[in-house]
């Protein structure tokens, strides 16, 4: 697969391989227990010129493409997901809609802190009563004279109580359906009537906050509408169709990061006089943590480069979701499995991979949303 990227691509990859193993790996198990978010790895990331890979260059971005971004994310990923999860909302969800669809000024304004890495960005479409029925929505944005008022309650939200700006979707024509949602910029630190009510205690990824937002009388001049009006939700079908590369990349990661771990230890481990490597159970198990990753990886940078080229990539992306998210839950639990008892203890990082990985498959469309997707893509 390396014969396959460019001089380029290794490169960058290589660059956040040694970061992540030198600056964020002797730090991953930490961040978890204390549920502290690492504001420190994305200054470094930063630094690095990480912070807006697929965003072009003319606003602060490094001017990758989809497949280099992708490969960053897997590199996070393996080595803690709960520092790919902020990542790929911050880059997927935060700022690639704003060069999508901003004008020129909300790209300067809004885009070009996010791509440099001055604050990470946060991406506001669930609510409380709303799940994969995403489009099924009670906050509203209702116009008074040359200001935009919003009310509601958004849930589930990465990197809310760390953002510098957060898209969120609002219904501006009640009786519009999907064509009278719109998105709006917000400003968590400058607009009253913005409160995070609650940082929740997850399975895993505690070291990336996942918030629930209030929006009361939230007032915003009328520069803050993303597009058009009643755009909103096509937006959104594009944006997750980058946001499933997005979690299929971190998925491969913690799948390729689990994989690893069992693997050198089934090497060590001794039992009955030789490596448990040996043995016909272990050694398989592990060929199918491998043929599962590798797998999950081809069908990645296959919807990355798709998408990268501009090409219709729904199918794609769901395909390559479903897959590596599924892959990550099963590669991690095998890795469990191969460490025995100390695979359930938190001074092994398999665990973590394990409860990590459940996320992958609710994140971004569950996977019975991404099997309705694929359904329709092949006209069933």
């Amino acid at each position: 697969m390396d014969t396959e990227l460019p001089d380029e691509h290794r490169m960058v990859r290589e660059t956040v391989r040694d970061f992540c193993e030198t600056e964020i790996e002797p730090i991953a198990q930490e961040i978890e227990d204390e549920h502290r978010f690492p504001a420190e790895i994305f200054d470094q990331l930063a630094d690095l010129d990480m912070m807006g890979v697929p965003v072009d260059e003319e606003y602060g971005g490094l001017g990758g493409d989809t497949l280099m971004y992708a490969l960053v994310a897997e590199e996070l990923g393996r080595v803690s997901g709960s520092i790919g999860l902020s990542y790929v909302a911050h880059t997927s969800l935060a700022s690639k809609p704003l060069e999508q669809f901003g004008t020129r000024a909300q790209q300067e304004r809004w885009l070009r802190p996010l791509a440099e890495g001055e604050h990470l960005g946060g991406w506001a479409l669930t609510e409380p009563d709303s799940g994969s029925d995403a489009s099924d929505m009670d906050t509203t944005a209702e116009r008074d004279g040359d200001e935009w008022v919003l009310n509601g309650t958004k849930q589930f939200i990465t990197n809310a109580s760390e953002a510098g700006s957060i898209l969120v979707k609002a219904v501006t024509e009640p009786d519009a359906g999907y064509d009278g949602i719109s998105t709006f910029i917000v400003d968590p630190h400058e607009d009253d009537g913005f409160e995070v009510t609650t940082v929740w205690d997850k399975m895993g990824l505690n070291a990336s906050p996942t918030c629930e937002i209030r929006l009361e009388n939230v007032r915003l001049p009328e520069d803050r509408l993303l597009g058009e009006e009643g755009e909103g939700w096509t937006q959104t079908k594009q944006t997750l169709d980058g946001g499933r590369i997005s979690i299929a990349a971190l998925s491969t990661g913690l799948a390729q990061g689990a994989y690893e771990h069992a693997k050198e230890y089934s090497k060590e481990r001794e039992q009955f006089g030789q490596p448990i490597c040996e043995f016909d159970a272990v050694r398989d198990k592990i060929v199918d943590m491998h043929r599962k990753t590798e797998r999950a990886r081809l069908l990645t940078h296959r919807a990355a480069r798709t998408y990268g080229k501009g090409e219709p990539v729904t199918r794609e992306s769901a395909l390559a979701k479903l897959d590596a998210s599924e892959a990550a839950r099963e590669v991690a639990e095998d890795a469990v499995q191969v460490l025995g008892g100390y695979g359930y203890t938190t001074d092994f990082a398999p665990q973590r991979f394990y409860r990590d990985a459940k996320l992958m498959e609710i994140g971004e469309g569950t996977s019975e949303i991404q099997h309705l997707v694929i359904g329709r893509e092949l006209g069933l």
